[in-house]
């Protein structure tokens, strides 16, 4: 039986999860490929490329200001626009499943599609419905234009950042869902860590992934090569307090889960709420002091002794399994 820490397990509110009122509250040269399509322009690079939306008829230029040798675009100059990448991160997403999810998603305003000519090929089905011409170059003119040692199998896309998502948002939707899970990071610094979290969250159906502003990865082009294609459907959302999103999550019904090695019970011996915030730490430390003294719940993955630990992501893909099995039991 799920109980909040120091209180009686109260019944269940609307859409089947306890009420907030039983509880209390805390604190190259180009060269082109063959067109598949009339719909599937290849363009020389020297030649200005158009900012529009995924499946939308392209905005018109403004000038060429995209050269070959140069991964800026002063379009997407949105310093105001939330989600926005800082810190001097790369804007481009790289590598196929990031690219071509991204380029499927209407929310993305685009300016620049790379590939080499095998990687256009082998994409042309998906490439011919896109609204921005895709430039054909060499693999090491697409290297230079992002960061070291990224993974791109031939392909990159220049976009601006996804729109910023609000909490209460969020927590309102879940009123129109039987059951919602939210995963929370605590201070999770890793882009590869926190986007193989955002892909186990796309997996096991979580209705966003909520980070702190600081202390957390910009959603750059690492993040999305790890998420593979979840970052354009699990929303990310920022907060400045971790503990005072918990308490609006709270007083939206939904249950604080931390997770916590030296936690008295397994998840597998607990009863998961339908409506349901999952809280990870970073490897190491864990959840800090107050973001635990926000949960309801404490639990463990039980483990053979044979490791000391999991990395967070394998954590969060065992916990998001187990939430998921639970539901599929009581249905």
């Amino acid at each position: 039986m799920v109980q909040r820490k120091g209180q009686k397990r109260s019944g269940r509110g609307s859409g089947g999860n306890r009420r907030p009122a039983d509880r209390q509250d805390a604190g190259s040269t180009p060269r082109k490929l063959a067109s598949t399509s009339p719909a599937s322009p290849v363009r020389d690079v020297s030649q200005p490329a158009n900012v529009g939306k995924a499946g939308s008829p392209s905005a018109a230029g403004h000038g060429s200001q995209n050269r070959p040798d140069s991964g800026h675009d002063p379009r997407l100059d949105r310093r105001h626009r939330p989600g926005r990448v800082q810190g001097g991160g790369s804007p481009w997403l790289y590598g196929l499943h990031a690219v071509t999810a991204a380029l499927g998603n209407p929310e993305r305003r685009l300016a620049r599609l790379v590939a080499t000519g095998k990687t256009a090929e082998e994409c042309a089905d998906t490439l011919r419905r896109v609204s921005i011409p895709v430039e054909i170059i060499e693999r090491d003119a697409i290297e230079a234009l992002l960061p070291p040692g990224a993974v791109h199998q031939g392909i990159a896309l220049l976009c601006a950042p996804l729109p910023g998502r609000h909490l209460e948002e969020i927590a309102g939707q879940a009123n129109s869902r039987p059951r919602s899970m939210v995963l929370a990071l605590d201070q999770v610094t890793d882009p590869q860590n926190v986007g193989a979290v955002m892909r186990s969250a796309a997996a096991f159906g979580a209705d966003a992934l909520l980070v702190t502003d600081r202390h957390a990865p910009e959603a750059t082009g690492a993040l999305a090569k790890a998420a593979s294609g979840a970052l354009e459907t699990v929303p990310l959302v920022r907060t400045t307090n971790m503990v005072r999103a918990l308490d609006t999550l709270k007083a939206a019904g939904f249950w604080i889960v931390g997770l916590d090695m030296d936690a008295p019970r397994t998840l597998a011996e607990t009863d998961l709420p339908d409506r349901c915030v999952l809280a990870l730490g970073a490897e190491g430390r864990g959840l800090r002091r107050l973001t635990q003294e926000t949960c309801d719940l404490m639990v463990r993955v039980p483990m053979t002794g044979a490791i000391e630990s999991l990395n967070v992501s394998a954590s969060a893909a065992v916990a998001l399994y187990e939430w998921s099995r639970q539901g599929t039991q009581k249905a």
